[in-house]
C-alpha cells in the first residue's frame, strides 16, 4: 500500500437484498483500504468463513445502493495499528469475529478493534482458525455467561441438550462442554454424516430433529436435562424443551423466531436466556475486551489438541460467485461444520 495514492482493495459487497440465486445479489467490488480507529487493528485478511448471519443481513437488511461488506469471522496478518493499541502489534496473526455494525471482512484489508480479536492459534492455517471465531464466541458466552456453567468444574455432572450440533455453533458447543466439563452431551442430527460429524466435536449421544424430540430424549435422559442450547428450532420445540427439562434448568437460544408461550416455563422455574455473540461490540459494553480473552483462551486449547477446527469445506478465493455459492449452502441447511474462503486473486 506504501505510495499509492487512495489505495483501493478487492471486496465482495451487495447493493440491494436479492435472492442469491441472482448474480446481483453478491458482486465483486473495489473499496477504499479503511483507515484503523485509536483502537483498530488494520487486518490483511487471509480467509474468512460464513454464517448464517451473513445471509440473513443479506436478506433482511437492504442498503439502498450503497455498498455493504458482508463477513464477520476472519483471520489475517496486523499491517497496521491505531494510535491507542495495546495489545498488537505489526505483523501478528490474528482471528476474530468482527462487529456486526462495521463493515464487514469480505475485503482484502480489514479494521477491526483489537478488544475482540485474538492472536490466532499458532498450530492452524489460516483457513482453519476463520472457522472459528463466531462460533467460540457464541458457544463461551452461551454455556458459561447466559447458563452459569462453571469453566473446568470437572465435578458437574448433568445431561446437555444442543441442537443442530453438527452445525457451526453446535459443534463448538459439544467440543467445549466435553472439554471443559463433565456434562453429558446430547446432540440432534437426522443425517448419518451430521450424527458422525457431531460425535467427533464431543456429543455422546444423538436424536433425530426431525422426530417428536421429547420422547426420544428421555430414553437417553429418564430423569431429564439440565441445560437445553437451543440453535435453531427453539419456537417449534420450546414446549418439548418444558418437559424434558429438570426443575431450575436452563435454556439458552441463538435463534430467531415470533412469539412464543415463554410461560411453559414458570412450572419448574426454568431460566431464559438469549445469546448474541455481537451484543458487546454493538453496544461498547465495559467488558468489551472479555471476548480478546475468550478467543486466547480458545487459541490455547487448539494448540494443546483439546478443541479442534470446524472447517470442512473450503470453497476457494474470496470473490462473489464463491460467495453466492456459500450462502446458498447455508440458506439450503445442509452444511455440516463451517465454510471458508480463502484468499483474493490481487
Amino acid at each position: 500500500m506504501s505510495g499509492t495514492q487512495n489505495p483501493t482493495m478487492p471486496a465482495v459487497a451487495y447493493r440491494k437484498s436479492l435472492p442469491v440465486e441472482d448474480a446481483e445479489s453478491l458482486l465483486d467490488v473495489e473499496l477504499p483500504v479503511p483507515t484503523p480507529g485509536p483502537r483498530d487493528l488494520l487486518v490483511r485478511v487471509e480467509a474468512v468463513a460464513v454464517n448464517p448471519v451473513d445471509y440473513k443481513v443479506r436478506r433482511n437488511n437492504d442498503p439502498g445502493g450503497e455498498p455493504r461488506v458482508l463477513g464477520w469471522d476472519a483471520a489475517g496478518t496486523v499491517v497496521a495499528v491505531g494510535d491507542e493499541v495495546e495489545l498488537f502489534r505489526v505483523g501478528d496473526e490474528v482471528y476474530y469475529a468482527g462487529a456486526l455494525d462495521r463493515p464487514g471482512s469480505n475485503s482484502r484489508f480489514h479494521a477491526v478493534d483489537e478488544r475482540i480479536a485474538a492472536r490466532k492459534p499458532a498450530s492452524l492455517s489460516f483457513t482453519q482458525a476463520a472457522a472459528l471465531p463466531l462460533t467460540s464466541l457464541t458457544a463461551w458466552e452461551g454455556l458459561f455467561e447466559r447458563l452459569g456453567l462453571h469453566e473446568g468444574a470437572m465435578d458437574r455432572t448433568g445431561t446437555l441438550l444442543v441442537t443442530a450440533a453438527a452445525g457451526g455453533v453446535g459443534a463448538m458447543v459439544a467440543q467445549l462442554a466435553r472439554a471443559l466439563t463433565s456434562l453429558t452431551v446430547v446432540g440432534t442430527a437426522s443425517r448419518p454424516e451430521t450424527v458422525e460429524f457431531a460425535r467427533r466435536m464431543g456429543v455422546a449421544h444423538t436424536v433425530d430433529h426431525h422426530q417428536p424430540l421429547a420422547e426420544q430424549v428421555a430414553r437417553i435422559a429418564p430423569d431429564g436435562v439440565d441445560h437445553v442450547f437451543s440453535t435453531i428450532g427453539t419456537d417449534r420445540n420450546l414446549a418439548a424443551y418444558a418437559d424434558i427439562l429438570k426443575p431450575f434448568g436452563g435454556v439458552v437460544a441463538i435463534d430467531d423466531f415470533g412469539p412464543v408461550e415463554i410461560g411453559l416455563l414458570k412450572g419448574k422455574s426454568i431460566s431464559f436466556h438469549w445469546e448474541l455473540m455481537f451484543t458487546r461490540s454493538l453496544h461498547g459494553t465495559p467488558d468489551l475486551a472479555k471476548q480478546h480473552h475468550i478467543l486466547t483462551q480458545v487459541a490455547r486449547l487448539v494448540d494443546a489438541g483439546i478443541l479442534t477446527s470446524t472447517a470442512t469445506t473450503d470453497l476457494g478465493t474470496v470473490n462473489a460467485a464463491n460467495l453466492r455459492e456459500a450462502h446458498r449452502i447455508l440458506e439450503s441447511g445442509t452444511a455440516i461444520g463451517k465454510i471458508t474462503l480463502t484468499g483474493f486473486a490481487d
